[in-house]
């Protein structure tokens, strides 16, 4: 029997009115030596496909569904709230068997859980949770935690009320809140804040945003930011302006940003296993689909990457 959970507010997913945009789909194909009882499909719906992250993520899925003989369909909301819930919509058309689901923001998704729940299609979570509708399970690292490692890594390299900042990602989105809220947790007593603002998971505005920053605390010693996009779009501002002084710690743990350890440039990330969570997104949504029950949130250890 399924076990199911209300999404409550440690969720993040961001959809907004339909769209009728069409999405970019790619299709896995059933595995010849695959376990599943019967032939499946799975719809997957990213928040972006232009993310590493989450390209990662998708992979390790793809992987995992032709192992276990299971058709994933993957579409890409483009990180648009309105064309995710259009995406959903247009899966729930397709007669999939089970949406998984990696939101843009945790509020506006709901609107595309909950139809997914009317038409009695099960729905995981992926990375990202939701604030409301019902999801079989929730499949994620602890962000919190993740928040709180970096938290505690800046305080060891800065050293107790210095001055840093925080680089926001997209506001509303789970993985937003909770990293804040584990760093914060941390920061809180131990250093000064100075400036926070978002970034939009995006490395463009993460350089954007930082140049903009300094020009206003050019005390700054040390900058969290909530992904790895954003910390190397801050670290290319930090190096722009010949500050070496500047401590930079990002989330993820992505190619480039353990590059940017490795060469001495960031001082640290948190890594996700971003194969892992799709590995287990796809071997939970095998367990739904074949009668069997699932524990309401399956954690992703994480681990800090320093030099």
């Amino acid at each position: 029997m399924k076990k199911w959970l209300t999404a409550m507010g440690a969720g993040a997913l961001l959809v907004m009115g339909a769209c009728s945009t069409e999405s970019p789909v790619s299709e896995g194909t059933d595995s010849d030596n695959g376990d599943a009882d019967e032939n499946f499909t799975v719809g997957f719906s990213v928040s972006t496909l232009n993310n590493p992250f989450f390209v990662t993520l998708e992979e390790g899925a793809a992987t995992k569904s032709k192992e276990l003989g299971l058709e994933l369909i993957t579409v890409d909301a483009q990180d648009d709230n309105a064309k995710q819930i259009s995406d959903v919509e247009d899966l729930i058309q397709r007669g999939v068997d089970l949406i998984l689901v990696n939101p843009t923001d945790s509020s506006s998704v709901t609107a595309a859980i909950e139809a997914a729940n009317a038409a009695n299609i099960p729905v995981i979570t992926v990375d990202r949770g939701a604030d409301s509708g019902e999801v079989v399970t929730h499949i994620a690292s602890d962000n919190i935690a993740g928040g709180e490692l970096a938290g505690e890594l800046l305080v060891e390299l800065v050293g107790e009320d210095a001055m840093v900042a925080e680089l926001e990602g997209i506001p509303g989105s789970s993985a937003a809140r909770e990293r804040g809220e584990g760093f914060n947790n941390i920061a809180d007593g131990s250093l000064d804040v100075v400036a926070k603002q978002t970034a939009n998971f995006d490395r463009a505005e993460g350089l954007t945003v930082m140049e903009n920053i300094l020009q206003g605390n050019s005390d700054i010693t040390g900058v969290f930011a909530h992904n790895d996009e954003m910390a190397l779009g801050a670290l290319e501002a930090v190096e722009s302006a010949g500050r070496d002084d500047i401590v930079v710690v990002g989330f993820d743990a992505t190619v480039d940003a353990v590059a940017a350890v490795d060469a001495d440039r960031m001082a640290g990330t948190v890594a996700q296993q971003p194969t892992v969570i799709g590995y287990e997104a796809l071997e939970a949504a095998n367990s739904v689909l074949n009668g069997e029950e699932v524990d309401d949130f399956i954690p992703v250890d994480l681990e800090l990457i320093r030099k």
